[in-house]
């Protein structure tokens, strides 16, 4: 159990667990998810964690298969700049460690984008708090359990 599946399950969300076997040495951990689940990368997304101007963080949700556009993420969350947030910064603020971070059930509610190609998929794929450990569940139900909104968030 993790905070992520707890919070699906007390907001009564419908969601399903995928658990598959997480091999440490392979690199991407959301092409991984996607291959041991069998379902299209582009149901699979990813959790990123930014910080914005150089100060407030953000959450980003994009598929495994794109590249985040930091323009349009600092866009999404009113600021100028956007950065990779630095690994410890993300592990205090998520409770999760990397590779594991799932937007559900953070330590502290981050403003938080999903990209707009969710709304495509009946349901999509996200970490549900530790690598190996996938939650599924509606584009809709993950915007309202994290507050999010659907922007485009993709590299061109």
């Amino acid at each position: 159990m993790t905070p992520g599946i707890n919070a699906a399950r007390k907001a009564r969300i419908d969601h399903d667990i995928h658990e598959y076997h997480h091999d440490p040495s392979c690199e991407s951990y959301g092409t991984e998810a996607a291959d041991k689940i069998g379902v299209e990368p582009g149901r699979v997304f990813k959790t990123l964690v930014v910080a914005v101007d150089g100060k407030e963080l953000a959450v980003a949700v994009i598929p495994v298969t794109a590249m985040l556009s930091m323009k349009r993420v600092a866009r999404a969350a009113q600021g100028k700049k956007a950065t990779m947030a630095q690994p410890n910064a993300v592990q205090r603020s998520t409770g999760y460690v990397l590779g594991g971070v799932s937007p559900l059930g953070q330590k502290r509610r981050l403003k938080t984008f999903i990209d707009a190609s969710a709304e495509a998929y009946d349901t999509v794929f996200v970490s549900a708090g530790r690598r190996g450990l996938e939650i599924e569940l509606a584009p809709d139900d993950l915007a309202q359990l994290v507050n999010g909104h659907f922007v485009p968030l993709q590299q061109d």
